[in-house]
């Protein structure tokens, strides 16, 4: 009796004993995801398997073992492409089976591109189920479950359709003429056309050699660009060059006198013309010399006009480093045309003009109003890099005051009050030069409070930053107190902060961080969201929307009340110490604050135009945006909501 019961005895623990000697499961996974494009994310998942275990591929086996299941659900997502092991597979016959099996060992990579469907924070939730084996015997089926959380589309990007980007396209190619480096090419292109002679059918011929012109120096170096960045795959292509072209000094002091050169060739101080031995060569190859001058007129209008332009652009470029190929291609040709439309009108404009009785000097009178105006808006060349490089010679009142004097001194021009050299004497004063004199001189009333501090709205995106100026009524400047805090100017609140060297004066008395690691530490003690100002300080658009839309009461509230504000400059020149300097994937070192906060913002929040707008939570996580020019305040007040 005894002998039977201890062999039932051992045989039990023989049976139990593999069950408790059986490992935990060998397999652990980890589960990321990451941007490719637009509102497209890659879900990856990389398993680590222990040696001598295996798991098996994704491939369904009808009587076969279990394969693995890999799943991507949530509210507001949906799979683009099938899940997909791109690591190794073991492919071989399984006699048991009788069928070809497919195993995987460690590492086991398995990628599933997912597209959000709204804006703002998406959950996705990833599921894996699998069967650990090795050589002696399986595991029971596992299963592994996570979530993560996206950035959703944002509204710009949900429209979708390519009709939608090429109609925006257009209405900004039109805008783009009122901007303040794209509108001083007006004159430029009416003095260039008013000193050319011809048949009419060459000026319509030159007008519209013009307008194609434009439209090729756009188009033309975006296709290049965009079949670089394919052939090199998608991120060795930056905007650095464009950058380079609307912040650095050189181009812009260069753009500066090119203005001031034509304004005095407008007031008859000289003629602007060139050599006799290149218009004869000209004439001699049959008009070429003719488109010659023509294009370098577009080239000209092109570069002078790219920090306004620059934004839309750059939208377009990063559209190509994100995979799309066609779509930037067709609105860079939609906004191109758009924006040369008008300018061949301008060319054209001109041929009609020479028909016209030439009656004392009012042509020349227009060439020199049209000088007054070239030296106001030139202004804005020297003014984009003194922002950038922190100059402080043109500050707001100083700015103001020049354009106050140079208007001044255009409406007594238009009194008859001046004279320059090739000016017929003014007999008496027409109802349409009056009207001009009246336009004028309410202009410069409307300027004079800007000396103190009106925002002059109106104005916003041709004016430097009202936080430039040294005065403004009723409002006392922010001091820092040696607690380490900091007083907001007009508002008694005090912010605290880790580090108050990185706190900056903005506009309508707000104070934020020029460095986001200062700004979410700063979050993080108050309690209190991060509102991301992606900006420039040649940015026209930025300065708009600061204008516009920040100084409404109920944004400023809720930017004082519920945030800390951090506004990152991407063209800021100011050198960094060498422990703060930057180097790519590429391998290039970013030495100055707007490169390493341009580099930054691309890769963190894949954006790379100004303005954009992020919200983050107190850890650094997105919760909404981006959020682009847009001047709708009640939009703004929502987003901010």
């Amino acid at each position: 009796m005894f002998k039977r019961t201890v062999i039932l005895i051992s045989a039990l623990l023989a049976f139990v004993a593999p069950v408790k000697a059986q490992p935990q499961d060998p397999v652990t996974w980890e589960v990321s995801a990451k941007k490719v494009k637009k509102n497209v994310y890659e879900i990856k998942a990389v398993a680590s398997i222990q040696a001598g275990w295996h798991i098996y591929d994704l491939q369904e086996y009808e009587l076969g073992p279990n394969p693995t299941v890999f799943s991507v659900t949530g509210d507001a997502v949906e799979a683009v492409s099938p899940a997909e092991i791109t690591s190794k597979v073991h492919k071989e016959y399984d006699d048991i089976f009788r069928m070809e099996i497919g195993t995987c060992e460690s590492p086991v990579v398995i990628v599933q591109r997912i597209q959000t469907l709204r804006e703002g924070p998406c959950d996705v939730n990833v599921a894996i189920e699998w069967q650990a084996c090795n050589k002696g015997n399986c595991l029971p089926p596992a299963d592994f479950e996570t979530t993560l959380q996206v950035e959703g589309a944002s509204a710009s990007s949900s429209g979708g359709s390519l009709w939608s980007l090429v109609l925006e396209a257009i209405l900004w190619g039109f805008l783009m003429l009122l901007t303040p480096c794209v509108f001083p090419m007006v004159p430029m292109t009416v003095s260039f056309f008013l000193k050319r002679s011809g048949s009419a059918a060459k000026g319509r011929f030159n007008a519209a050699m013009y307008g194609l012109f434009i439209v090729l120096l756009y188009t033309v170096p975006i296709c290049i660009i965009i079949g670089l960045t394919w052939a090199l795959g998608g991120e060795t292509v930056t905007a650095d060059i464009f950058n380079w072209l609307a912040t650095h000094w050189l181009p812009n002091i260069i753009f500066f006198v090119i203005f001031m050169v034509f304004a005095a060739s407008f007031f008859g101080a000289f003629e602007i013309t060139l050599p006799s031995s290149w218009t004869t060569k000209a004439d001699s190859k049959s008009g070429q010399g003719g488109l010659l001058g023509v294009f370098f007129l577009a080239l000209t209008l092109v570069l002078v006009s790219f920090s306004c332009t620059g934004p839309i652009v750059g939208t377009v470029l990063i559209k190509s480093t994100q995979g799309e190929f066609w779509a930037p291609m067709v609105t860079m040709l939609a906004f191109s045309i758009a924006f040369a439309l008008p300018f061949a009108l301008l060319a054209l404009f001109p041929s009609i003009l020479t028909k016209l009785p030439k009656s004392g000097g009012w042509l020349n009178s227009v060439k020199v109003v049209l000088g007054f105006v070239e030296i106001a808006l030139g202004l804005k060349f020297l003014s984009v890099a003194d922002q950038t490089y922190h100059w402080h010679i043109l500050d707001r009142e100083v700015y103001l005051a020049i354009w106050i004097v140079v208007f001044t001194l255009l409406g007594l021009y238009l009194l008859g009050k001046i004279r320059f050299k090739h000016d017929s004497p003014l007999e008496y004063i027409s109802v349409g030069r009056l009207a001009l004199v009246i336009a004028d001189f309410a202009f410069v009333v409307y300027l004079i409070p800007g000396m103190w501090g009106a925002p002059l709205k109106a104005l916003s995106g041709y004016l430097p930053p009202i936080q430039t100026q040294d005065f403004v009524l009723g409002q006392i400047p922010g001091q820092a107190g040696d607690d380490g805090t900091y007083v907001i100017a007009g508002d008694r609140s005090v912010i605290a902060g880790p580090d108050r060297q990185s706190l900056v004066a903005l506009p309508h008395g707000l104070t934020g961080y020029d460095n986001l690691e200062d700004g979410i530490a700063a979050a993080a003690a108050q309690g209190k969201k991060v509102f991301v100002d992606i900006t420039g300080h040649g940015c026209v658009n930025c300065r708009e929307m600061e204008a516009r839309v920040w100084s409404d009461p109920r944004v400023l509230e809720r930017l004082r009340r519920d945030y800390v504000i951090v506004s990152l400059y991407v063209d800021d020149k100011t050198p960094l110490p060498e422990d703060k300097w930057v180097t790519t994937p590429e391998g290039k070192v970013l030495k100055d604050v707007g490169r390493v906060n341009s580099h930054m913002v691309l890769e963190r929040f894949g954006v790379n135009a100004q303005p954009n707008y992020f919200i983050l939570d107190a850890e650094g996580n997105t919760l909404k945006g981006p959020r682009g020019y847009n001047l709708s305040t009640d939009g703004f007040v929502e987003f901010l909501e």
